[in-house]
């Protein structure tokens, strides 16, 4: 807990320290109101002790300038008696509680307590808002492919390591929910999960996002901010697009994920965390490196566990749950269903969106079907299209199959050499087609 004492009697000043120092807490003084204001404005503090009668700036003027500072601190008044409606003005102002003069060191130690704790609370809730906001388009893995159920357990055994995760595939194909499973099967699962896509955020407001700034560190800011690497602390971080970096960021996040410290913008405290990276990106950051693009110390870094997400496409048995899922998951619209003849066409489509388009689809094709059963005709015309002519081609190669099968008198080997295929390859057309013995 870090404590800053403003008052200007430095006997008691240097009692409170000493009393305090005893519980364990990171202690600073302040003699007066302007060393305090400073002080405030280049630290951070989780309980400031403000005596109401200084000399240069008196609290209440302190209290008013970390109101308008947005200084994020719980302010325990310290007052004599005669001020004790001061102090009771100085609350309606936003101070957490007071204490008359003289008041008992342990009644000072719980004050001190149940103001940290409340501070506590309101980071806890502020990364809760941050998860929520974050979370709220997010979906559980659905999957029935054996391929993902291997990256799953893959994603299993990576999470409880404290490496950094590398996760690659095409856009859609559902990265940060893999790492929020990462993110869940780890040590850091009761922290918090903190996004960023490094590749739409703006290059000059991408640092001061990550690493957060101090006042005055650029025109606009006008009070510090936290970055999302505080918001991360004891939790996961997980950069998005990560092959959007610049190279001085590359070099800093190196940094950070070697040592664990940094600096805010503008700022000369060096901060500590304690953050799981967990980073994706739908570029081969391997052809980066060899461009010059991508610095190799950071790749191999973030490299040594990495999950590649296959394409929606080479893992189409997924494609019919999905359809379940995304239209289960619109109360509105759940006695609607997909006809076999729509799933079909679904099926047929490459998906070049991957999971991300595949949902817009259904979730269109739901919203726009008069009918209760979605069909072909509900279907945006772009599959619809390919897969009527895809379909005229399969009707006609299956008509010539048969017809020559027939004239081999259902001898497959006999027909495969007319049709000049392989037998296997026969064999497969058949069971495509569904023709049985």
């Amino acid at each position: 807990m870090n404590v800053l004492i403003a008052d200007d009697n430095s006997s008691l000043r240097k009692v409170m320290v000493n009393e305090l120092a005893e519980e364990g807490f990171s202690l600073q003084e302040a003699e007066d109101g302007i060393k305090a204001v400073e002080l405030l404005e280049s630290n951070d503090y989780d309980v400031l002790l403000l005596d109401l009668n200084m000399p240069r700036l008196g609290g209440m003027e302190v209290l008013k300038k970390i109101q308008s500072l947005h200084i994020p601190v719980e302010i325990i008044i310290l007052t004599g008696h005669g001020t004790v409606s001061v102090a009771v003005e100085a609350m309606k102002l936003g101070a957490y509680d007071f204490l008359t003069k003289p008041f008992n060191m342990s009644e000072l130690k719980a004050v001190i307590t149940k103001a940290y704790e409340k501070k506590k609370i309101l980071n806890e809730n502020l990364l809760l808002r941050t998860q929520i906001r974050r979370q709220s388009e997010a979906e559980k893995i659905i999957s029935r492919s054996a391929l993902m159920a291997e990256i799953l357990n893959t994603v299993r055994r990576v999470a409880l390591s404290n490496m950094p995760v590398l996760i690659h595939g095409e856009s859609g194909t559902g990265k940060e929910l893999v790492a929020r499973a990462v993110h869940e099967y780890s040590q850091h699962h009761d922290g918090p999960f903190i996004p960023i896509n490094c590749g739409a955020i703006p290059e000059n407001m991408l640092e001061s996002e990550l690493f957060g700034h101090e006042k005055g560190a650029f025109t606009g800011a006008v009070s510090r901010k936290p970055g999302l690497l505080e918001l991360a602390h004891k939790g996961t971080l997980f950069l998005d697009e990560i092959g959007e970096l610049n190279q001085s960021l590359q070099t800093k996040l190196l940094r950070i994920i070697e040592t664990g410290r940094f600096f805010r913008v503008g700022g000369t405290r060096e901060i500590q965390v304690s953050v799981r990276y967990v980073a994706a990106t739908n570029k081969d950051i391997k052809t980066e490196v060899d461009k010059g693009c991508f610095r190799p110390d950071l790749y191999y870094r973030i490299s040594a566990l990495t999950i590649h997400l296959p394409p929606l496409r080479e893992r189409k048995e997924d494609i019919p749950v999905l359809i379940e899922h995304f239209r289960n998951n619109n109360p509105s619209f759940r006695h609607k269903k997909f006809s076999d003849s729509s799933v079909r066409v679904l099926m047929d489509y490459p998906w070049p969106g991957n999971v991300r388009e595949l949902q817009n689809v259904v979730h269109r094709a739901i919203l726009l079907s008069p009918q209760d059963l979605v069909g072909p005709a509900d279907l945006p015309a772009d599959l619809t299209s390919g897969h009527t002519a895809s379909r005229r081609l399969e009707d006609v190669e299956k008509e010539y199959i048969l017809r020559i099968l027939n004239e081999a008198g259902g001898h497959k080997g006999k027909a495969a050499e007319i049709l000049g295929i392989d037998p296997k390859t026969l064999y497969r057309r058949l069971i495509n087609y569904g023709i049985k013995e």
